[in-house]
């Protein structure tokens, strides 16, 4: 850059080198052109910021049970006491039976014992897992001898998995799958076959036809399995299964039958789903003269977790299932199923045995 300097000292640019702040070229032998301050360089701002924590007002937690719901109701929400623990664990509850759930899950739901109440949970494990959660959820019936679980939620068996099969070339879409299920609630659910003559012909080979159909629509399919361990079709039902419900109540024989199907199950090359295992003591039977502690210590050692279904009346008359009509602690127990399958969601598959 060339100048030179005039009478009063300044410097004039010669070679046309800079702007003025104006926007024009500087003159030769004029004034020197100010240089103008930057205006501060502006944040840069989206809509993702205007979230609800960031522009509502903390209202806290609003009790809806108890003396905390009562007064917060009571005063029109101008004393809100906060949640209990018990209604806080509610919440975490509800959160982890949310849990995100990438591609499909299988639940298999077992027991070398019949009687204990292994359809009565499959049935309202599905239930509160479809109320619950937001994606699609189905229960099958794979009782190869005229299974009851569509007894239990829909009282409709007159399609059934046979008709699905028949028909299994020509299911492409959810809509085909729908024509062959009924529905409870927000939960659907596929019959087993009511004819025990062809019912036998429900093997390993057509249980894992339906399942790879089942998983391309539902996210959740959970199986009612029969009580006989050796059948084809529940070999099947292990095979595939990401988790494992094992049914069992506390008394000599429920225990005892329940503790049996986990040593089965380890001697035929299944530890790993044993000890990821949901043990489920159903309580329609219980004795003073049981020890209820120590068969709790005995499961909690050998699986994953343990959940006990008290006694509910309307479950005990082995008749159609509503939700609304059990009493808060089955309906709560069955939360913390359902919430401990849910934490097992997005786990690395188990190879199949």
């Amino acid at each position: 850059m060339s100048g030179s300097e005039n009478a009063e000292g300044h410097v004039d640019v010669a070679d046309g080198g800079g702007s003025a702040a104006d926007g024009r070229e500087p003159v030769a032998g004029g004034p020197p052109a100010r240089q103008q301050p930057r205006p501060p360089a502006r944040p840069e701002v989206s809509a993702a910021e205007l979230t609800e924590a960031a522009i509502v007002r903390d209202r806290g937690d609003r009790p809806s049970r108890g003396w905390r719901g009562a007064l917060y109701r009571f005063t029109g929400g101008a004393l809100n006491p906060g949640i209990g623990a018990e209604e806080r664990a509610r919440h975490d509850q509800l959160r982890r039976i949310r849990r995100p759930l990438p591609g499909s899950h299988r639940i298999a739901v077992t027991s070398i014992k019949g009687g204990v109440g292994k359809t009565t949970v499959s049935a309202c494990l599905g239930l509160v897992l479809a109320e619950t959660r937001g994606d699609r959820v189905i229960a099958l019936d794979a009782n190869p001898d005229a299974g009851t679980l569509s007894d239990r939620l829909t009282g409709e068996a007159a399609v059934t998995v046979r008709s699905l099969l028949d028909n299994i070339d020509r299911t492409r879409s959810l809509t085909d799958v729908a024509r062959y299920t009924s529905l409870a609630g927000r939960l659907q659910v596929l019959a087993s076959e009511q004819d025990p003559a062809m019912s036998e012909a429900f093997d390993r080979e057509e249980y894992e036809q339906v399942v790879a159909v089942l998983t391309r629509f539902y996210n959740i399919v959970i199986t009612d399995s029969g009580t006989g361990l050796v059948h084809s079709a529940m070999e099947g039902t292990l095979a595939l299964a990401d988790s494992l419900v094992v049914v069992g109540a506390p008394t000599v024989d429920g225990a005892s039958r329940a503790s049996k199907t986990l040593d089965w199950l380890i001697a035929h090359g299944y530890p790993e789903r044993v000890a990821d295992a949901v043990v489920v003591l159903s309580c329609d039977r219980t004795s003073a003269e049981v020890d209820g502690a120590r068969v709790r210590e005995h499961f909690a050692s050998r699986c994953r977790a343990v959940v006990e279904i008290p006694h509910d009346p309307h479950l005990a008359t082995g008749g159609r299932i509503e939700l609304d009509r059990l009493r808060p602690a089955t309906r709560d127990a069955f939360g913390e199923l359902a919430a401990h399958l849910a934490d097992g969601f997005g786990r690395v598959r188990w190879e199949s045995a």
